[in-house]
């Protein structure tokens, strides 16, 4: 989850120690939540909101769930994807990726990602789709720009992309 979160998997590596040892400072915390699982998750992704914004990336993240939930060997274009999905992933602000990672990468509900974010239900569905679609246009850029056929193609409004 730090890994997508971030798009950094040395960070990821550390964020999720530092979220082991929050974890285990407050155990008596995480013992008595309803639900350990989500409290844990809110950790981790808190420490890498915290990351993130000493580190200047808010601004930086229909593919994506058939990508997360494969279950064939891998090949290089399967590989291809994965990067270009987690270099889009990158380019989204920190709010919608991680609604986006934790809907679809993890498959939480909505209700689920709105108690690990802290954030109302109707957030969590605005920003999963406002970040579903702007992935899915960062996606199609990288499309485009990997195969010229792609950006001479017409569009729906007959216009070229």
């Amino acid at each position: 989850m730090a890994s997508l979160i971030t798009g950094d998997s040395g960070v990821a590596d550390d964020l999720a120690a530092d979220a082991l040892a929050e974890i285990w400072r407050y155990w008596d915390r995480v013992t008595a939540a309803p639900d350990p699982l989500a409290y844990a998750r809110g950790v981790l992704v808190n420490i890498a909101r915290n990351w993130n914004r000493r580190h200047g990336l808010e601004e930086r993240g229909a593919r994506l769930a058939s990508l997360f939930r494969r279950e064939h060997t891998t090949t290089d274009a399967d590989v291809s994807s994965a990067l270009d999905v987690r270099a889009a992933l990158r380019r989204l602000p920190y709010r919608r990726r991680a609604c986006v990672v934790l809907r679809y990468a993890f498959d939480l509900s909505e209700r689920e990602v709105a108690d690990v974010l802290g954030i109302s239900v109707g957030t969590v569905k605005s920003q999963t789709s406002r970040g579903a679609a702007q992935l899915a246009g960062f996606l199609a850029e990288s499309s485009a720009q990997s195969d010229p056929r792609v950006a001479l193609a017409p569009n729906r409004a007959g216009g070229l992309r």
